[in-house]
């Protein structure tokens, strides 16, 4: 006899877009017992992507629990209960992106219908969206009105968006790659006054010029095709600034990792090359010589890619076979496609990379990982020239 089971899902945000978050459960259909819960946050997105974030959550949540089990959806999201019907077409890129996630979902289980409800009758999933809204830092905490989600990007409660372990040793070689991959595509930031120069910039929080902003709007331009499903940011203003452009053109949801910020150079912050080996020249051969020495009052590339990774691990095991925009820095995006190639750590100072520049990498959950561009700038050449 096929299992039958309810999955109630809602999302909002705080402003629209804003603060965003997501909540969803599953019932069993015959004794009404919560077998499930799941609760997350999306950062800065629309009621609409948190809405679908739900659906997506509590999809999973219910093919975890039974494969091939039909299904009976509640959500009071109207959009979204009848796009998912099939009677109205969605318009937005994003959103079909999210609709064929949930699509995807749903061909685990077996009859799947959608129903909508009176939010009153889906308070259960609203009171888990502001769950998340709260404990990422949302204003207005508890709201209760589905108008709310948060920053920080986790899972709070059991959940089915862990997905495989891809934190073991990758495979090296022309591995078999099987399924469909996490994509990661890494945008640089735009140009500061410290790139123009030249200067060692780590945790300083530079501004970008207007070059830097136009640089911005020009990779999130050609990004729009793209089908982002999340942008995760370092919190530092040049990195944050870039990654609004890409958030505000493509309508991904928006997400601040503190470990995806630049290398803390310490006393060098703001110096050139030069200055630095006047000042400091022992030391300064010293760390080119060792990723594991730091300057002065700083971070050690090795200690700085310890993070990188461990931030990188977290997200494709929370993103499984999509597509993730991650702004970052110099050494950050270095670090991940060092880990791509399965290079040295020395290898860090024989890569470059621009500002504004992208870099994309397949990592497929069986092992093989696909390094398809490195330091592509297409999108910032003039028309022409």
């Amino acid at each position: 006899m096929t299992r039958k089971l309810i999955v109630e899902a809602d999302g909002g945000s705080r402003g629209n877009p804003g603060p965003a978050g997501f909540g969803a459960l599953v019932r069993d259909a015959v004794t009404g017992e919560v077998l499930r819960e799941a609760c997350g946050s999306l950062g800065i997105a629309t009621n609409n992507v948190a809405e679908y974030s739900g659906l997506i959550a509590g999809l999973r949540a219910a093919a975890e629990l039974a494969v091939g089990a039909d299904v009976e959806v509640r959500m009071d999201a109207k959009l979204v209960v009848e796009q998912m019907s099939g009677r109205w077409q969605i318009k937005h890129q994003n959103l079909r992106t999210l609709a064929r996630t949930a699509q995807e979902a749903a061909g685990r289980l077996g009859r799947v219908s959608y129903v909508w409800v009176p939010r009153a009758r889906n308070a259960h999933a609203d009171r888990l969206a502001n769950q998340a809204m709260d404990a990422a830092g949302g204003d207005e905490p508890g709201g209760g009105d589905g108008q709310g989600k948060a920053r920080s990007g986790r899972v709070l409660t059991d959940s089915s968006a862990a997905g495989p372990d891809l934190a073991q040793p990758l495979s090296p070689g022309w591995a078999q790659a099987e399924g469909q991959p996490t994509t990661t595509i890494l945008l640089r930031h735009g140009q500061t006054e410290y790139s123009a120069e030249r200067r060692f910039a780590g945790r300083g929080d530079i501004a970008l010029t207007d070059t830097g902003r136009r640089q911005a709007a020009a990779a999130a331009d050609r990004l729009t095709a793209r089908g982002i499903d999340a942008i995760v940011t370092s919190p530092l203003q040049r990195a944050r600034r870039t990654a609004e452009a890409v958030a505000t053109a493509t309508g991904a949801p928006l997400t601040v990792d503190d470990d995806l910020a630049e290398t803390d150079f310490g006393k060098w912050e703001g110096l050139t090359f030069g200055e630095v080996s006047e000042r400091w020249p022992e030391e300064m051969a010293a760390w080119l010589a060792s990723t594991d020495v730091a300057p002065p009052g700083g971070e050690s590339l090795a200690d700085a890619g310890r993070r990188v990774l461990a931030a990188l691990d977290r997200l494709l095991a929370a993103h499984p076979r999509r597509t993730l925009l991650l702004v970052s820095h110099v050494t950050p995006i270095k670090t991940i496609a060092c880990r791509a190639l399965l290079a040295p750590p020395a290898a860090l100072f024989r890569i470059h990379l621009d500002v504004a520049s992208l870099t994309e990498i397949d990592w497929f959950a069986d092992g093989p990982v696909l390094l398809r561009s490195l330091n592509d700038t297409a999108h910032l050449r003039q028309p022409g020239g």
